[in-house]
């Protein structure tokens, strides 16, 4: 059973998917942490795999860059593969002063300047959130590992390039933590479906200091992202 992105059998991902927007970070998790993963998805590259963690089948695959991307990942995962729980593992910039590079951020909600939710005809302003069972797992899982880590909002933007400088200091006015470029359309398509939702990122770079880590330290460097993510998946396989 193929749909037009995913090249997979029905049966072919797990209950659970860990999904980083970058094809080559989920290659990294599959071959570092997972027992005999199988490429199970590869069309226009985006790499998808399912293997098992401590015993529990778990998959990774990746989203792409965007909402538009993830979007439709997510989509077809949750309404075509029976997949239950999809726990975004990226990247995204520091808002928060409180905030250093490597620090990581639950998104118990997700903010954006994207159009996405109008598709839904809702009449009003959607609040896209996570989903609390996954949120509750990983603070506890990230607590018990000593993870420096904070909970709280995250902006989904469209722009990567802003035309003006200034263009996140509303958010930041607001308590917004850090800025990506998924979650929400995520947690949207996990509340259409059902299903369920949580966005975990590291602060690879911090909008108000200029600090950055480089493009392979993001790949491959992130362990504690996805080792708390795998966590989440193992408690979740009884659910």
């Amino acid at each position: 059973m193929a749909t037009p992105h995913i090249a997979a059998e029905q049966g072919a991902f797990a209950k659970t998917v860990l999904m980083p927007g970058d094809p080559l970070r989920a290659k990294y998790i599959a071959e570092h942490y997972l027992e005999n993963p199988v490429l199970v998805n590869n069309v226009r590259g985006v790499q998808g795999y399912t293997g098992t963690y401590r015993g529990v089948p778990v998959s990774v695959m990746a989203s792409g860059m965007g909402i538009p991307s993830i979007g439709i990942y997510s989509y077809e995962l949750y309404h075509f593969y029976g997949v239950e729980n999809i726990i975004r593992v990226g990247s995204a910039g520091g808002l928060s002063t409180d905030l250093k590079l490597r620090d990581i951020v639950l998104g118990m909600g997700a903010c954006t300047n994207s159009n996405f939710a109008s598709q839904f005809r809702l009449g009003g302003t959607f609040a896209p959130i996570a989903s609390f069972d996954l949120l509750e797992s990983a603070v506890r899982h990230g607590r018990e590992m000593g993870l420096r880590m904070q909970v709280g909002n995250l902006l989904s933007s469209d722009p990567f390039y802003n035309a003006f400088a200034d263009a996140n200091q509303g958010w930041m006015d607001m308590g917004v933590l850090a800025v990506e470029m998924e979650a929400a359309g995520l947690y949207m398509n996990a509340a259409r479906a059902g299903k369920r939702a949580l966005a975990i990122c590291t602060i690879s770079d911090h909008i108000v200091t200029g600090e950055a880590l480089d493009a392979d330290a993001r790949q491959n460097t992130f362990t504690q992202m996805m080792e708390l993510a795998l966590a989440v998946a193992v408690e979740m396989d009884g659910k």
